[in-house]
């Protein structure tokens, strides 16, 4: 397994990326994940090596702007930051990657980025989805709100500080002010029918984030061949609680489209 690490350089900041390439490759193809709110490259840990050994396939991870080993940002995102991301930050790391067509896999907040830019760019192969949210419901707040008050214990913030250094506050005042905030309560998918490319949208059934029909949301209005993948016993993490099943269903939908 050849481990690259490297940054790009955006008018807004430094931009940390890690790429996993495995020896033999079934596929140039690359898969290109996208981290949830509190997420880093780091935290997915072991995923994108299993993936890429697993697939066959280049797998490619960044820390976004004010999140890991990337820049740190001074202003919180604006409410339009999930689209930002599809319009603003991941044209430019395809451009200085040399990335033509790709398969995205986004977690939480991520698959949101995900579906955006795939409604933005054709040469998005496929999508898959790992608890991803396609609007706001209340299960989302209350799981949010419960979050912010853990991390009040020093503790939890020295653990979010491992991963993301001094921008560890940044970071959760990211995801907690702006998703609380209410006039972000109307925010969901409304790229969601320009998506025409495969998707698989994977959703544990406890997941403390959001129901079922987040998921639901994603297949039924998306434009192409889609479908989801409800795991029992499953919280926010399917890909950390449940690896064997994530790797095996996304292996099986990549063969399959």
């Amino acid at each position: 397994m050849l481990v690259q690490e490297l940054s790009i350089q955006t008018p807004l900041g430094g931009i940390y990326i890690k790429k996993w390439t495995p020896a033999s490759l079934l596929s140039e193809t690359p898969l290109i994940l996208l981290h949830d709110s509190l997420g880093s490259v780091a935290l997915w840990k072991d995923f994108p090596d299993t993936l890429a050994k697993v697939l066959s396939r280049p797998v490619i991870a960044y820390d976004r702007l004010g999140f890991g080993k990337s820049d740190a940002r001074q202003a919180l995102p604006s409410n339009q930051f999930i689209e930002e991301e599809a319009i603003t930050y991941f044209p430019q790391i395809k451009l200085d990657l040399e990335i033509t067509n790709y398969i995205l896999l986004g977690h939480s907040v991520g698959g949101a980025m995900a579906v955006n830019i795939a409604a933005l760019d054709s040469q998005c192969d496929a999508v898959v989805t790992i608890s991803a949210q396609a609007f706001v419901e209340e299960i989302t707040l209350h799981g949010i709100q419960i979050a912010k008050k853990n991390f009040q214990n020093s503790q939890q913030m020295e653990k979010l500080a491992k991963w993301h250094g001094d921008k560890a506050e940044w970071v959760l005042k990211a995801w907690t002010d702006i998703w609380l905030c209410p006039s972000f309560s109307h925010w969901q998918l409304n790229n969601i029918k320009q998506v025409y490319c495969p998707v698989l949208a994977i959703h544990g059934k406890n997941d403390e984030y959001g129901s079922e029909k987040f998921p639901e949301f994603i297949v039924n209005n998306s434009s192409g061949i889609s479908r989801m993948d409800i795991i029992d016993n499953c919280g926010h993490m399917p890909h950390k609680s449940h690896t064997e099943h994530v790797v095996g269903e996304i292996k099986q939908f990549i063969k399959e489209v």
